[in-house]
């Protein structure tokens, strides 16, 4: 056996003793209109006891899955039409877009395009998420 696998074989044992019940369990769900969270709340309720102590430990988590962003035309007014009420628009041509960048938009109710030269940090991504702020990222 050689030294990695020795290792590997020791990091399982320590994470069976660590975590008895195992890994928790990650499921993503994509809530993307009322009748997705209706539903989605629907299965929470009907679920068994040792579904909900799952839920509970945090052997059971879910994750918001991303949805497909919505393109704005070239030349489209700073805005996009949303349940009849303009959501502003705040372009990053390039650059690092961080959770701070991110707890902006979310306060002025804004959604985000980024440029080629623009990147999303992963934990702006997770900020935007929470939050509820959109982002697009032209091609």
């Amino acid at each position: 056996m050689s030294d990695i696998e020795e290792l590997r074989a020791l990091v399982r044992e320590v994470i069976r003793d660590m975590l008895p019940q195992g890994l928790p369990v990650t499921e993503t769900v994509n809530l993307s209109t009322d009748e997705d969270l209706a539903s989605f709340m629907k299965r929470l309720l009907d679920l068994d006891p040792d579904q909900r102590e799952e839920l509970r430990s945090g052997r059971k988590r879910f994750r918001l899955g991303v949805a497909p962003a919505a393109s704005v035309p070239t030349g489209a007014p700073h805005g996009a039409e949303r349940a009849g009420e303009p959501t502003p628009v705040r372009r990053i041509e390039r650059g690092a877009v961080t959770e701070a960048v991110i707890s902006q938009a979310a306060r002025a109710g804004q959604r985000l395009v980024l440029g080629r030269a623009a990147v999303l940090t992963p934990l702006a991504r997770d900020r935007a998420r929470a939050s509820g702020v959109q982002i697009e990222k032209e091609h």
